[in-house]
């Protein structure tokens, strides 16, 4: 089971908490960690821009990652939301498991 972390970036933390918890309820990550909030500094339509921002990150498998991304995308409020993943190298292995065993849950 190939572990991936998916990185994403929300408005504030009641949209990282919405999709968050749609996201396990669909069985699309088994677990995600929500963070504080963060300043983020970007360039947006040729201005620096400065946001307060809550970042997460989503266990998924390498086989729902591109269904995840593309779920996260469709539900979150920016054009051009930060949704990023990572193949993890190693993980403990019963955690691998606990995340496949979650996916398959999926209708």
């Amino acid at each position: 089971m190939s572990v991936v972390s998916v990185y994403a970036v929300f408005a504030d933390a009641g949209e990282a908490e919405r999709i968050s918890r749609l996201m396990l309820e669909e069985h699309r990550a088994a677990c995600v960690n929500i963070f504080g909030p963060c300043r983020s500094i970007y360039r947006w339509k040729e201005a620096l821009e400065s946001a307060e921002e809550v970042p997460a990150i989503f266990k998924t498998s390498a086989d729902s990652v591109d269904a995840l991304v593309a779920r996260i995308a469709e539900l979150h409020s920016y054009d051009v939301p930060c949704i990023t993943a990572s193949k993890v190298d190693a993980a403990f292995p019963p955690y691998g498991e606990w995340i496949s065993e979650e996916l398959k849950r999926a209708p």
